[in-house]
């Protein structure tokens, strides 16, 4: 049996935000299905849980769900008159403006941390 850490993800977090990304953006492209809607809205909070963890997203991610994401994320609001609205796209739209918000800010941080890894072992003795 081989070792495995459970806390270790061969994915890195921008690809599990990306992956996310991918499902709703096929969930948005067909006639959106509440059960289906609502499993991925789970999925995705396990998701921004486990690489970001910070609760001003995760409490985002909720209200962009009910699409009253704007106030919280600062997302600017579409130039559609507000009786034509559509809250269903609506909130898919701040779902996405959500993920695409955490995923470059996830990548930004791991192009960091690669930096600061990189060039660790050949680093000189310490002076005595």
């Amino acid at each position: 049996m081989a070792n495995t850490n459970a806390s270790f993800s061969s994915l890195s977090r921008v690809d599990q935000l990306k992956q996310q990304l991918d499902k709703l953006e096929k969930l948005s492209h067909t006639p959106v299905d509440p059960q289906q809607l609502e499993k991925f809205d789970d999925e995705t909070e396990e998701v921004i849980k486990r690489v970001d963890g910070r609760t001003k997203k995760l409490s985002g991610y909720k209200f962009a769900t009910m699409a009253e994401g704007e106030a919280l994320l600062n997302m600017p609001e579409s130039a559609q008159e507000p009786t034509s609205r559509d809250l269903v796209q609506k909130s898919i739209q701040q779902r996405r403006q959500l993920l695409l918000g955490l995923i470059s800010e996830m990548d930004t941080m791991e192009k960091k941390e690669a930096e600061v890894l990189t060039g660790e072992d050949s680093e000189d003795p310490p002076l005595v």
